[in-house]
């Protein structure tokens, strides 16, 4: 087709012909660009990690050196990676149980600090 003279009959063969090429090409170009990930794997300083987990620093600097919140340290700098911080986030969710009548009461019962005088009454 390439080589062919293109006349108004052969216009919308010659029209297939380069947008089928157009493909091929966009098809290369996407495959030789670097892939832009479009996960939150980067790293971030500890002004962000504080936005985003909505502690202070020193909140932040305490948990990091227990060795409770994901982060790297390079020289006296600490440095996070957003996706980690956002899984540490939600890994903290607590489980609702639901408990039956009795469990409550024993729970009730064995948080109470002492025994009040007229007993239990349930």
């Amino acid at each position: 087709m390439a080589t062919e003279q293109i006349t108004f009959d052969t216009l919308p063969q010659a029209v297939a012909y380069l947008t089928e090429q157009m493909e091929q090409i966009r098809e290369m170009v996407a495959a030789l660009q670097p892939q832009t990930s479009s996960d939150k794997h980067r790293f971030i300083e500890i002004d962000e990690a504080c936005k985003i987990t909505r502690k202070a620093k020193p909140t932040i600097y305490t948990l990091a050196r227990k060795g409770l919140i994901p982060a790297y340290k390079r020289g006296k700098k600490l440095y996070f990676y957003e996706d980690e911080l956002l899984q540490w986030i939600e890994s903290g969710r607590k489980q609702v149980q639901s408990m039956s009548l009795q469990e409550q009461v024993a729970e009730i019962v064995h948080g109470a600090k002492r025994k009040p005088k007229s007993g239990y009454n349930f």
